[in-house]
């Protein structure tokens, strides 16, 4: 079994990386960290590089968990991405990060976190950054 996070490097990112190390730490699990970029996206500032991609797996190995990092290019839907990782992973649970969004920016915009918690047939949990 694994725990999949969802993560982009911004504070969100950072508070779901932290709390899916704790999770898998403490249900002794292994992480699958998902940086998925946007299908067709030449350039993305959201994309994990060497350079994190190493402090994300130091962490990892600073929390006694076994961790990949994963970046599976996704098209409008990153549900079916997550999905798909869900059942190719046996993964128990999702962890994700919120940013604070007004209820017409919700409206409007519509939400990914908000259709991966609907979405999915794991538990999803959803943390916001402390600061």
């Amino acid at each position: 079994m694994s725990i999949l996070v969802g993560y982009v490097p911004t504070p969100e990112g950072e508070a779901a990386l932290a709390r899916g190390l704790e999770m898998a730490a403490a249900l002794q699990q292994d992480v699958v960290v998902v940086n998925s970029p946007r299908r067709g996206s030449t350039v993305d500032a959201e994309m994990v590089d060497d350079e994190a991609r190493e402090r994300i797996l130091g962490a990892a190995r600073a929390a006694g968990v076994e961790a990949t990092v994963e970046q599976p290019l996704h098209g409008s839907d990153i549900v079916d991405t997550f999905e798909g990782l869900v059942a190719s992973t046996g993964a128990s649970m999702v962890v994700i990060g919120l940013r604070r969004r007004s209820p017409v920016g919700k409206l409007v915009l519509g939400s990914d976190a908000q259709r991966l918690l609907l979405g999915l047939d794991v538990p999803v949990l959803a943390v916001k950054p402390t600061a």
